[in-house]
């Protein structure tokens, strides 16, 4: 009896764990497969709005801002000007239309940066991974959330092109305290339409990047001025290697310059 006994706790024990392991492998099975089938139906199908604005919606009504509003409205690529396309690639991700969304040069440059840094933490991500980031994600620095942007970034640059890429990043990066996307953005600070901006006022736009809420267009201050300057100054380059229409698909993507 008690062999028995010991015997069908065995084959108890034995089955839990046989259960326990193909739940943890059914489990990552579906994290590996999800983010594909969540990026896909994207390629095609424009989204009405990013989880980077429903958490910055939910964040200002939780600290009592009942008047916030979301300012966005989507546009297609083609309805948006060259300029701020090349001030964007200009000032955010020179290397976006050769890389397959890490650069790694300047992940390393900012590894060592903040590795000596004590006070100002310097970002290395490119535009692939701010669509990742913003269009899927949640606000956090927390090595998991990055290890999760990470291959969403991955699953992005595979199953869209490069001009859908920067469409989504153009349709919803943050442009103001509530205003999401270059038309909103260029209707609100300068009266005009995303296909209209100037090479100036698209590196306004770009110049805020970094900080989208303390820096703004109508009150620009010297740093954001000087990165504006800088901007305007370097886009010439970009034009130059025809990047625009590398993006668009209207020209073949030349070697990387060294």
């Amino acid at each position: 009896m008690k062999s028995s006994n010991k015997s069908g706790r065995f084959k108890s024990t034995g089955n839990f764990f046989r259960k326990l392991t193909r739940a943890i492998l059914l489990t990552f099975a579906v994290c590996l497969v999800l983010p594909w089938i969540i990026v896909l139906p994207f390629r095609f199908v424009n989204p009405p709005f990013s989880a980077y604005m429903l958490e910055s919606w939910i964040f200002a009504k939780m600290n009592g801002r009942s008047h916030y509003e979301l300012k966005h409205s989507w546009i297609s690529i083609e309805q948006i000007s060259p300029n701020l396309v090349t001030a964007v690639i200009t000032s955010e991700d020179q290397g976006f239309i050769w890389h397959f969304g890490f650069d790694f040069d300047a992940i390393d440059k900012a590894f060592r940066h903040n590795g000596a840094a004590k006070k100002k933490i310097v970002g290395a991500s490119t535009i692939s991974q701010q669509v990742a980031k913003n269009l899927f994600l949640w606000p956090s620095r927390t090595w998991i959330r990055k290890g999760v942007e990470a291959y969403f970034t991955i699953a992005i640059e595979a199953l869209w092109p490069k001009r859908r890429i920067i469409e989504m990043y153009l349709n919803f990066a943050q442009m103001g305290d509530g205003i999401f996307g270059a038309e909103a953005a260029s209707r609100i600070w300068f009266h005009t339409s995303a296909a209209h901006l100037s090479s100036s006022q698209s590196a306004m736009l770009a110049a805020i990047l970094p900080s989208p809420v303390k820096w703004h267009v109508n009150a620009p201050n010297g740093r954001v001025l000087r990165n504006q300057e800088w901007i305007v100054d370097h886009m010439e380059n970009i034009r130059s290697m025809n990047y625009y229409q590398m993006i668009m698909g209207t020209k073949p993507v030349c070697a990387e310059p060294k």
